[in-house]
Parts: structure tokens; C-alpha cells; sequence
């Protein structure tokens, strides 16, 4: 083949350009080794690997939910690494990576919204920055494995805290072949003003990313949070399967938001939860867009008096066969706790959304309150949505809520609308706006509009990025 000029050669090369380290495609106990010493981690930490890989193998897929039977765990590659250096100037970062992150727009992002921002691209971080003025008042904001190695004593006694490796299948696999996330500590009494922002990119296929985000918030501190995740669109299964740990200490708060947009061929299978001490308050905005099948419940353990939280989230399955398993889980442990939770799903084209929740009030709990809300759109015949809600009360001295309404978009207003010389889609498209309304007015401005510019083109089956 000839090359017309010397840009093309640039561009040729730019596309096959090769990873550093790649793991062999499968999961035994040496990749793991092999994982553990790229890294150059201390020894307590292969242990705790091992360990994990060593429960996953006997624990078994969950009898509930979606069906995960063409999941091939020995079909994956778990670890490539494009890149040896993680960059603190986009300038420094691989072209070709570089490029995929311009077109999502997160330099234009960071420079105007965020406070600090991180770039994961497959397995490891490739970019990360903080802006001055919060690293000058003690805020740590690095990717996880930096913090292992920079941060030992915080990350320690925190790590696998509120998620253990015996919690789940997905959790303990998390453990096992963990690579990057986010780490975020907050010093007592800081208030970051601004958003932090993590970004996470898959590319290859038959491939596996498992970032580890621990976010601690000390007391009378406040930090917000925004995750989002593309992949293009794959032939092969993909798995990104996180875990997340949130610690707010007395008098704390964390916002944490999540947007993803995933390729229908990535299996979501994710466990994310925050531990809520004495009056702080954890907020969750969590938007699923994209994925052939997502499994996520946001949970939050109200431990200290007077803890509060609010979880908000959005599915929208616009796809035949895709499923959006998806909801919240909150667990009274202490009196005159709060939890309120609202989920908005919207499934058309053959898609199914199921919101699952759980609330439990143990004994003593006194005084606590608890709501629930899910509503469901759906906008054909060929769709569905479910509600499981589960609740489990110990004490009799608290309020508890929960409603659940299913409806079909209605033909009188889609009528009325295209009475005004509305296009059918375009009509529908102000309709389900109007719905996801209460989600949409918790986002940034700019995250707000490009969710609702994804939502439209789930409806008319295009594939978009964010």
C-alpha cells in the first residue's frame, strides 16, 4: 500500500499503535502476580488479590436479575497498558489517546467547569490534574494506584472498607484485577467548590476495566464528584465492573455523579456504596444510558444520627434485548436518619428497565424516614419495566414511603403536540424531557443538555458519545 504523504505515515502509525504491556487473554492466579508486579505493589496487596480471586472462583453469578450466561469470564484480556507515564499536561499525552478524549470534549470541559480532572484509558490512568488553589489547601485528587504508592496510610485504612471482597462475585473480581479510578481525600473543614471529574474509556474488545474509586470527605468538608464512561461500539463482549467507596465523616457531604454511556456490548456490572456518619449527607445522581446489560444499586449505610441521603437516578433501555437492571439500596443504622429515593426509567425499541430497591431499618433506628418513588415510561408495545421494591423494618417508630407507577406515553398529548406541526419524534422527545425533568435539573448545565441529547438519539436508535 502507498502512502500519499508523510501526515498519512503519521496517522497510519498513530492507529496500530501498539500497548506496552497487555496481560494474555483469561483470569488465573499468575496474571494476577503479573498484574500486581507491573504495578510494583506491595506485598499485602497480592495477598489481598489472591484472596479475592480465590473467593470469586466458588462464589457464583447472582440467581436474580439479568441472565449473565454468555458472560465468558476466560475470554477477556484484563490488563492492557498503553502507556508507561501518567501526564499532568494533555500536550504529553500519546496523540492518538489524546485525540479520543478531545473529541468528548474534556480539555474544553476541565478548562471551563472542573476543579481537577482524571483520563482513564483502558487500564490505566493517562492523565490527571488539580488545580492549584485546591492542592495548596491539602486536597489529594490522584488515581488510585498513585495513591498506594504516595498515599499508604490514608488509603490503607480506608481500602476496602465499605466494600469488602466477600460482598459479591463482581467485588471480589474488582479486587482481584483492580487497576486505576479515582482517589479523592478531603482535609476537615475544606470545601471544594468546584467538580472533580474522572473520565473511563474502553476501546479494545473482549476486554475488562476495573477501576477502584475511594473518596473520603473529613469532617465538616464537601466535595463534588462526576464520573462518565464511553466505549465505542464492539463486536465482542466487554466488562467494566467497578467498585466505589464513599466515606463522609460528621457534618460532611459528597455529591457523586455518574453518566454513562457505555456500547451496548459491555456487560455493567458494578458495586458502589457510601458509608454516612453523624449528619453528613451523600447525594447521588446516577444516569444509565448506554450497556447491553447494567446491574447497579447505589447503596448507602446511614451509620451516624442524623445522616442523610438522596438517590437519584435514571435508565433508559432504547434497545432490543438491552437491560437496565438498575436502582438503590439504603440501610437505616442509626436514629433520625433520612433517605429519599427517586428513580426515572424510559424503555423503548425493545428495551427493559427493572428497578430494584431495598430499604432496612434495624431496631433503635428511631425516628428515621425513608421514600421511595420509581416511575417508568415506556414509549411502545415491544418494551418493559418492572419495580421490585423490597422493604425490611425492625422498628416501629419511623415513616416509610414508597410508590411505583408504570404508564405508556400518552396519545393525547403526542396528538396535540404534532397538532402544532411537531414531528412524531420530536414530540415524543418533549414528552420524555418533561419526565426525566426532576434528573435533568440536578446536573450541571452542560451535563444536563447533552443528557437530553442522548436520550433522543436512544429513541431513534443512533449511537452517541458523551
Amino acid at each position: 500500500m502507498k502512502l500519499k504523504n508523510k501526515n498519512c505515515n503519521n496517522c497510519l502509525n498513530s492507529c496500530f499503535k501498539q500497548h506496552v504491556y497487555k496481560s494474555p487473554k483469561g483470569l488465573n492466579e499468575q496474571i494476577i502476580k503479573n498484574i500486581s508486579e507491573e504495578k510494583n505493589e506491595p506485598d499485602w496487596m497480592l495477598q489481598l488479590r489472591l484472596k479475592a480471586f480465590e473467593f470469586f472462583q466458588f462464589e457464583k453469578f447472582p440467581a436474580w436479575g439479568p441472565d449473565l450466561s454468555k458472560l465468558d469470564i476466560q475470554n477477556l484480556y484484563y490488563y492492557i497498558k498503553k502507556t508507561n507515564k501518567k501526564e499532568t499536561s494533555w500536550n504529553d499525552v500519546p496523540h492518538d489517546i489524546k485525540n479520543t478524549f478531545d473529541q468528548l470534549g474534556l480539555q474544553k470541559i476541565e478548562k471551563e467547569y472542573l476543579g481537577g480532572l482524571g483520563a482513564q484509558y483502558e487500564s490505566e490512568t493517562v492523565y490527571h490534574n488539580l488545580k492549584q488553589e485546591w492542592q495548596e489547601r491539602g486536597v489529594i485528587f490522584c488515581d488510585t494506584d498513585t495513591a498506594l504508592q504516595k498515599h499508604f496510610d490514608i488509603f490503607k485504612k480506608y481500602f476496602g472498607t465499605v466494600v469488602g471482597y466477600k460482598d459479591n462475585k463482581f467485588a471480589a473480581l474488582n479486587t482481584a484485577v483492580w487497576s486505576g479510578g479515582s482517589f479523592i481525600y478531603v482535609p476537615k473543614g475544606v470545601n471544594v467548590t468546584i467538580p472533580l471529574q474522572a473520565y473511563y474509556r474502553i476501546d479494545s474488545q473482549n476486554f475488562g476495566q476495573f477501576e477502584r474509586t475511594l473518596i473520603i470527605a473529613d469532617e465538616n468538608s464537601s466535595v463534588s464528584y462526576i464520573e462518565g464512561c464511553t466505549a465505542p461500539k464492539n463486536s465482542e463482549n466487554d466488562l467494566h465492573s467497578a467498585v466505589v467507596e464513599i466515606i463522609a465523616h460528621k457534618n460532611a457531604k459528597v455529591k457523586y455523579y455518574t453518566i454513562q454511556n457505555w456500547s451496548k456490548s459491555v456487560y455493567n456490572l458494578v458495586t458502589k456504596r457510601a458509608l454516612a456518619h453523624e449528619n453528613s449527607i451523600i447525594e447521588w445522581i446516577d444516569g444509565n444510558i448506554g450497556s447491553g446489560i447494567t446491574m447497579k444499586y447505589p447503596g448507602v449505610i446511614l451509620k451516624g444520627q442524623g445522616a442523610k441521603t438522596e438517590i437519584l437516578s435514571l435508565a433508559m433501555a432504547g434497545q432490543k434485548n438491552q437491560i437496565q437492571d438498575s436502582g438503590a439500596r439504603v440501610f437505616h443504622l442509626a436514629q433520625n436518619t433520612s433517605s429519599k429515593v427517586v428513580s426515572k426509567s424510559i424503555s423503548c425499541n425493545g428495551g427493559r428497565s427493572s428497578f430494584r430497591a431495598k430499604v432496612k431499618v434495624i431496631k433503635n433506628a428511631k425516628q428515621s424516614k425513608s421514600f421511595i418513588q420509581c416511575d417508568s415510561l415506556l414509549l411502545d408495545d415491544k418494551s418493559r419495566a418492572d419495580a421490585y421494591p423490597y422493604l425490611e423494618i425492625q422498628e416501629k417508630n419511623i415513616n416509610v414511603g414508597h410508590e411505583a407507577k408504570i404508564n405508556k406515553i400518552e396519545e393525547e398529548k403526542l396528538f396535540y403536540l404534532q397538532s402544532r406541526g411537531i414531528k412524531p419524534l420530536d414530540a415524543q422527545a418533549l414528552i420524555v424531557n418533561g419526565f426525566i425533568d426532576s434528573f435533568t435539573k440536578e446536573l450541571p448545565p452542560e451535563y444536563a443538555i447533552e443528557i437530553n441529547r442522548l436520550i433522543e438519539a436512544e429513541m431513534k436508535g443512533e449511537k452517541n458519545e458523551l
